[in-house]
């Protein structure tokens, strides 16, 4: 049986972003309630990426509505050079927006007003969820998993095309690594969404198809195509293996 350690929470490093001071005053004050101490703030996108460079937070909470550039650009920049969680903050309840967010690279998303004991949760659900997976595969004999000209290296936790390195979000690896885990079996989306995201992660429908997209576009010859990463129309998803 799996047993989490979770006493090293207080430890990580937690970057909160917003421009309203107020907002940040009052995440810090709950979040070192809960027991986090290593917090750090920036009221812009630009310092954000800065302290970002300069701090490799843990997990990031970002506000989308920012004075210099949006949330959403600030994501893009950040996942040049970190695949490190981020939760968006949005004072707009829209599909599209929470669509976007998650489809380049956010993995959760806030619709302001919110309670920020729910901020508090949804970061330790995220702590639990890596710390069981990091359990889970450190559990497991590390092995490579080869499939076409694709190549998942499991104790370096890094995915090869060809020999290239293809840069993967933590949620892409996770979803990749599962499904070929499970080579040539159909896993309905409740079962992908359940393993990857967590049975407590309250997303979009849309959440797995855009990440499912993701994943062609770096893996895939033709990713509108695929040879590999198959929809099962009314049933889920499944990697097709050949070539092993």
């Amino acid at each position: 049986m799996l047993h989490l350690d979770m006493s090293n929470m207080k430890d990580k490093k937690i970057l909160l972003v917003d421009d309203e001071v107020d907002i940040l005053n009052l995440l810090e004050a709950v979040l070192k309630k809960e027991g986090f101490t290593n917090l750090h703030t920036a009221t812009s996108g630009y310092e954000a990426i800065q302290v970002c460079k300069n701090v490799f937070p843990d997990l990031i909470v970002l506000d989308i509505m920012l004075p210099d550039i949006d949330g959403f650009e600030v994501c893009r920049r950040i996942r040049e050079f970190s695949v490190v969680p981020i939760i968006f903050l949005s004072a707009r309840d829209d599909d599209v927006d929470k669509l976007l967010g998650l489809g380049i690279g956010g993995d959760d998303y806030i619709t302001k007003p919110f309670s920020p004991k729910e901020v508090a949760f949804r970061i330790k659900a995220h702590f639990r969820r890596n710390e069981y997976f990091n359990l889970q595969s450190n559990s497991k004999q590390k092995k490579v998993i080869r499939f076409g000209d694709i190549e998942i290296d499991e104790g370096k936790g890094e995915v090869r095309k060809k020999g290239e390195l293809v840069p993967l979000t933590l949620k892409e690896y996770k979803l990749l690594l599962y499904l070929a885990q499970n080579p040539n079996m159909i896993l309905s989306k409740s079962q992908i969404l359940d393993k990857v995201w967590g049975s407590d992660f309250e997303g979009y429908d849309n959440t797995l198809m855009v990440h499912i997209r993701h994943l062609r576009q770096k893996l895939e010859d033709d990713p509108t195509s695929p040879r590999h990463i198959i929809t099962v129309k009314g049933l889920g998803y499944k990697l097709v293996a050949e070539g092993n």
